[in-house]
């Protein structure tokens, strides 16, 4: 017989005894097992006596044979009981006899919360959209232009994105500071690398003059003898190059992948990527939005033990991903605190997601899966062997289902709330991944 204790919103305590006999079989199996390899002086290994393996090893095979009457007991009390239990229970042992004709425990665990969905027809969901443009694909191919513009010598002022070589010097009521002073020092203007008032001062410059001018350092320079601190400095230009960009041409679209050199088919590949890398945005932008949409009407106490698994298992994640960076982990733990609001979010919309599917019948759809695949797979050179990768491996097939089962989900919020649509900007969409 067992029972079951409320002990707060979804924590359980189950009480419940186990027969002696139900373990004695096991602890005699055990040992026979044990005795098969077991090595005690005097004995060859398998001749060894049952008195004298149960002095060794039978407390140890007792042990390991009432955590798993336990185990089993558990699990056919919870049907039982029609518990669905969630994490792990911990036991307690109330029998001080182990040897007992009957052992008595108690289980204390969680269960899983009851989801109840909130109405998403009152919600107000905006949707983002965009339409690719024929200047989106024509500022995408000046971008690679540029990437490979080289430099020549130009015979003018310096401006902003040229390359110039200067002598410099940085003086600090009067005194060079550390590091205020080079000669043929090479800059490129616009890129960031020197400070804004620093270029400021060498746009407009031609070659052979020499300016001096004040600047006023920030307070959280790196240099911290000259941070927040006003300096002279001295600036005499030697060089200017200017960009200059590749013709659009055969030549340059065989120099980014095209093999015929054929402009047409370059511009055709820059909308088609261009496209595909605006859908695949669009959507984790969108899903997000119904996502945190669901959350907001669905209210529900989240597991414990399910949290604290996340939240471990993001920790080892981000662990692992600080090692691939290069930087040296040596073992080292995180608190998993930081990842308590994150992990959380993740389970409690992983029970919702299991809830609507199951509810409005959002299961991914072989021709989806299929779908998805074979998109994913066009971004390659031989998409054919892409294709056959996924599918000579159920784990990455289960991975494509779930990237399916989502879309159904975002599909039927949208299809609830009340959507409108907002475009989104260029550039501020595509300078997020």
């Amino acid at each position: 017989m067992s029972s079951v204790e409320t002990v707060s919103a979804l924590e359980r305590r189950l009480n419940a005894s186990i027969p002696q006999q139900a373990i004695v079989g096991q602890v005699a199996a055990r040992l026979k097992n044990i005795g098969r390899t077991a090595k005690i002086a005097g004995f060859r290994p398998g001749k060894i006596p049952n008195k004298v393996l149960e002095q060794y090893y039978g407390a140890q095979a007792h042990q390991e044979a009432l955590g798993e009457a336990l185990q089993r007991s558990f699990e056919e009390a919870a049907q039982t009981n029609n518990l669905k239990v969630a994490g792990y229970p911990e036991f307690d042992i109330k029998t001080a006899d182990l040897k007992a004709e009957s052992i008595e425990y108690s289980a204390t665990f969680e269960v899983y919360p009851e989801v109840v969905l909130g109405d998403m027809t009152g919600e107000s969901i905006e949707r983002t959209t965009y339409e690719l443009s024929d200047a989106d694909v024509e500022n995408t191919v000046a971008t690679l232009r540029k990437q490979r513009s080289v430099f020549v010598v130009a015979d003018r002022a310096a401006q902003t994105e040229d390359k110039v070589v200067v002598d410099f010097t940085g003086k600090l009521d009067g005194v060079i500071f550390q590091g205020g002073e080079a000669k043929d020092y090479p800059v490129q203007l616009g890129v960031g690398r020197m400070l804004p008032e620093f270029e400021a001062a060498i746009i407009g410059m031609k070659v052979g003059e020499t300016k001096s001018f004040n600047m006023t350092f920030p307070a959280d320079y790196h240099g911290k003898d000259v941070a927040g601190k006003e300096v002279t400095f001295t600036i005499a230009l030697n060089k200017v190059e200017a960009p200059q960009l590749p013709e659009l041409d055969a030549e340059f679209a065989k120099s980014v992948g095209i093999a015929d050199g054929d402009v047409s088919k370059l511009t055709a590949e820059i909308r088609l990527n261009l496209q595909r890398e605006l859908d695949r945005r669009l959507k984790v932008r969108n899903k997000d939005v119904a996502m945190d949409a669901l959350l907001k009407v669905t209210q529900f106490d989240v597991p414990k033990s399910l949290v604290d698994w996340e939240s471990q298992s993001l920790m080892q994640q981000t662990v692992r991903d600080m090692e691939q960076r290069g930087m040296k982990s040596g073992g080292m733990k995180l608190p998993l605190e930081l990842f308590k609001e994150q992990a959380t979010k993740r389970v409690k919309l992983g029970l919702i997601l299991a809830e609507v599917v199951q509810k409005h019948d959002l299961q991914a759809k072989p021709e989806q899966v299929k779908a998805l695949i074979k998109d994913y797979a066009q971004s390659f050179d031989e998409p054919e062997q892409v294709i056959r990768w996924y599918a000579s491996d159920v784990k990455r097939m289960q991975e494509v289902e779930n990237l399916a089962l989502e879309e159904n989900v975002v599909a039927w919020v949208m299809s609830q709330a009340k959507v409108t649509n907002k475009a989104a900007v260029f550039s501020e969409l595509m300078g997020n991944a």
